[in-house]
């Protein structure tokens, strides 16, 4: 079993790499300066509010994600990138759309290297 540490920069890099991909897509609604390290950091942003903040949305949402059969997940996706983009203000995201189709591009990017991650070990 991977220890804490590792877990968290795995998707720290994960993190990182799902705002790069999705900000590829979304030009025209998420700016970042062109900046690998802007990205870098609100990957880490990213990552601390999915270890800390987004557990505890889920547990506050449950009813709503049980009614929709799991779909109310990519709204709390959105808010966690939403959140991210309000706390570490390089990060730009234009609406609160855009934060929801961001966090549905990380979430496939978290599945796709998760896959890959657990074939290799």
């Amino acid at each position: 079993m991977k220890s804490p540490a590792s877990r968290f920069l795995i998707r720290w890099f994960v993190s990182s790499l799902g705002l790069w991909i999705a900000a590829g897509f979304l030009r025209s609604s998420i700016n970042y300066g062109d900046s690998v390290w802007a990205i870098v950091i609100a990957g880490l942003v990213l990552a601390l509010i999915n270890m800390v903040i987004k557990p505890v949305l889920v547990i506050f949402s449950l009813p709503a994600i049980v009614i929709t059969l799991g779909l109310f997940m990519v709204v709390i996706n959105g808010l966690t990138v939403y959140l991210a983009s309000i706390l570490y203000s390089p990060l730009e995201i234009s609406s609160f759309w855009a934060a929801i189709v961001a966090g549905m591009i990380i979430g496939l990017v978290n599945y796709l290297v998760t896959a890959i991650l657990e074939d290799v070990s």
